[in-house]
């Protein structure tokens, strides 16, 4: 059985720092592409950055290129997210997830059928 737990949410002031951790199991997790999308109260499911199975490629959404960074431990099926400079915006529901696509990235969150259960994160301004 597949497994995704996110972990590292909290809150935050505005400009501050959070990292969350994905920890996998059941999932031969250095073969899939990884991401992470977020989901605010209200608004529709976001993709936020995508890695590629080997890491050597990353994507990010336009809200958060240059503030947030994807990276993953293959060694202990693990993806990360690393924020910063974090606005109110980014208040959301953040979840990892595990895509059916390869070689290519996709932002479509139907191309990703494995899903860990989100943690919040919440930057008060």
């Amino acid at each position: 059985q597949v497994h995704l737990v996110e972990s590292g949410g909290g809150l935050v002031q505005a400009g501050g720092s959070l990292r969350l951790s994905c920890v996998t199991s059941g999932l031969p997790f250095s073969t899939h592409n990884m991401a992470w999308f977020r989901q605010a109260p209200g608004k529709e499911r976001e993709f936020v950055a995508g890695i590629s199975w080997i890491g050597s490629s990353t994507y990010y959404g336009d809200s958060v290129k240059g503030r947030f960074t994807i990276s993953r431990d293959n060694a202990n099926s693990t993806l990360y997210l690393q924020m910063i400079s974090l606005h109110a915006e980014d208040t959301a529901v953040y979840y990892c997830a595990a895509s059916s696509a390869r070689p290519r990235i996709t932002t479509t969150a139907s191309a990703h059928p494995y899903w860990g259960q989100g943690t919040q994160v919440t930057v008060s301004s």
